[in-house]
C-alpha cells in the first residue's frame, strides 16, 4: 500500500499538463459537475471513518509486531455505504475523478490511469477480503454490488461460478 501511494506522489508531483479541452461546462451545469465533485471527495473520507483506519493505513499491523502480538482478525462489518456498494471509498475517487465540468486531454489520462488503477486495486483487495473473511465475504459479494448501487458491476466472478458454489453450498 506504501509503495502505491509513494507512486500516486511521484505521479501527481511530476505531473505535466497535456494541452487540449475535450469539454468546457458553464453555467448551471459547471456548478453542478463541482457540486458532484465535491460530493465524491467527501465520500472518502466519510467512508474511511466507517473502517478502522488503524487497520486501513497498516499502523495496527506494525504496532502488534512492535509490541510481540499475534497479529489480530479484523472483524468483518457492513454499515451504511458499505450496505450499498462493496467499494463506497474508490466510487467517491471515481465520480471525484469524472465529475469535472473542464476536462483535458491531461484530466482524461489522469482519470484513466487512476481509474485502472483503482479497478486493479479492488481486484486485489477482494481476494485478500475473501482469504481474510471468508463466507461471510462471499455471502457479502453475492448480495451487494461492486461499485454502482444500481446492481452493476456486481461480481469478479462469472454467474455460472457463483450459481455452482451456492448449488455446491446448499447441497452440503
Amino acid at each position: 500500500m506504501w509503495f502505491a501511494a509513494a507512486l500516486v506522489i511521484v505521479m501527481i508531483q511530476f505531473w505535466q499538463p497535456i494541452e487540449g479541452d475535450l469539454w468546457n461546462v458553464t453555467g448551471a451545469g459547471m456548478i453542478a459537475l463541482y457540486a458532484i465533485s465535491v460530493l465524491g471527495w467527501l465520500t472518502v473520507p466519510v467512508t474511511s471513518f466507517l473502517t478502522d483506519h488503524f487497520e486501513l493505513f497498516g499502523l495496527r499491523q506494525v504496532f502488534e509486531f512492535a509490541v510481540d502480538r499475534p497479529r489480530s482478525k479484523p472483524e468483518f462489518k457492513e454499515r451504511a455505504f458499505y450496505r450499498k456498494v462493496r467499494h463506497p471509498m474508490m466510487l467517491g475517487f471515481l465520480i471525484a475523478f469524472w465529475a469535472a465540468p473542464h476536462m483535458t486531454a491531461g484530466h482524461l489520462l489522469f482519470a484513466g490511469l487512476m481509474t485502472i488503477y483503482i479497478l486493479i486495486g479492488i481486484y486485489f483487495e477482494e481476494r485478500d477480503l475473501e482469504r481474510a473473511h471468508g463466507q461471510a465475504y462471499r455471502d457479502y459479494r453475492a448480495r451487494v454490488p461492486k461499485l454502482l448501487p444500481s446492481g452493476g458491476l456486481r461480481s469478479t466472478q462469472p454467474s455460472w461460478v457463483t450459481a455452482k458454489a451456492a448449488t455446491a453450498q446448499s447441497q452440503q
